[in-house]
């Protein structure tokens, strides 16, 4: 999502993994006394879901925050990479967003408010439209992609729940065409999701080496990554040594980092990473101790990696082609939007 909203790649924007390996930087020092807590408790998703709301709001964080299986021993050695909010003008770690754009130009606009529900956000935007106070609309809805993780892609209910966006984006498009004279219309996904049928118990295999976080290395175990920092040159070596000999994944080498755009010179996302192939699910792991039935965020050139883009224009251009290029569509539709009102002040356009 940053990267559409921005337009740029991961190493420019630096809006990559949440959590990573910075203790001076940690604003979770205070939550160590949780560590005390019976673990039976703390890793319940219910006391996590409370745990982060009250931390986030103590926290001041802006964006979205969780705070996953993150272990209370250890929360003091990560700092979380979205304090802000990308939906919001300011709310990239580095550069500009849409937003920014939309207020530089004036242009009145509609932005999902994810701490209301999708239908309260639906309503919202439509009431935006029938009183023509926008002239732009970003919409997303994450409902679909939590339905995903917990059923699957191949369930009956994915085809209800793509029915019911169907209708609501009908009835968007109808009342935007009452008060509009034009439309610009773009439904597109932010990835791909994968169904999971293998699970890797990695965090096993690195305890067995009796090597202390903290102490010799510090990891966090994504659900389809395994991002590494080495404090001596045993930890690396054994670690590395341990990753190269599980066939359900590989490191990821420096030139491919580079070719995707999501390398750091100064290890900041991991020193190492150790990504799995398409459909293993590492669990247990920092995002939770049970299985879910389906995952993204593995390799860019898997086969469900891919996301989808539709419009009601004309056609797409061919050099869109990347998740950051849906920007160039939203700057496209925004120029399109200014040119026809100055055009006729009676004229209405929406990009949406």
């Amino acid at each position: 999502m940053p990267s559409i909203l921005s337009g740029r790649w991961p190493d420019e924007h630096h809006n990559w993994c949440y959590f990573i390996h910075d203790p001076e930087n940690s604003p979770f020092r205070r939550l160590r006394w949780l560590r005390w807590l019976p673990k039976a408790l703390t890793s319940r998703r219910i006391v996590r879901r409370h745990l982060t709301k009250v931390v986030k709001w103590a926290l001041g964080f802006k964006g979205y925050f969780d705070l996953y299986n993150i272990p209370f021993h250890h929360i003091h050695l990560f700092d979380f990479t979205e304090k802000k909010s990308p939906l919001q003008p300011r709310g990239m770690n580095r550069g500009p967003n849409v937003f920014d754009l939309l207020v530089q130009k004036g242009v009145p606009y509609f932005v999902t408010d994810p701490s209301l529900s999708e239908p309260v956000n639906r309503d919202r935007l439509l009431a935006d439209i029938e009183d023509e106070r926008i002239d732009f609309a970003f919409q997303y809805w994450a409902g679909l992609d939590g339905l995903l993780h917990r059923v699957g892609n191949l369930s009956p209910e994915i085809d209800i729940k793509l029915t019911e966006y169907e209708k609501w984006i009908s009835e968007t498009m109808t009342a935007a065409k009452k008060h509009y004279r034009e439309v610009n219309l773009f439904v597109f996904s932010d990835h791909g999701m994968a169904n999971c049928d293998q699970h890797l118990d990695l965090r096993s295999q690195i305890d067995a080496l009796g090597l202390r976080i903290g102490k010799d290395y510090n990891v966090v175990y994504d659900s389809t990554m395994a991002r590494f920092w080495f404090f001596n040159d045993e930890a690396r070596e054994k670690i590395t040594h341990v990753l190269q000999g599980v066939p359900e994944g590989r490191i990821m080498p420096e030139d491919e980092l580079r070719k995707f755009r999501a390398y750091f010179e100064d290890g900041r996302f991991g020193e190492i990473i150790f990504l799995v192939r398409e459909g293993v699910l590492i669990v247990p792991s920092h995002m939770g101790e049970r299985p879910i039935r389906a995952m993204h965020g593995y390799h860019p050139y898997d086969p469900q990696s891919y996301a989808t883009l539709f419009s009601n224009t004309a056609a797409i251009p061919e050099d869109i082609t990347h998740i950051p290029h849906i920007h160039r569509l939203m700057e496209k539709a925004m120029e399109r939007t200014e040119t026809t009102k100055s055009a006729s002040s009676s004229v209405h356009a929406l990009a949406a």
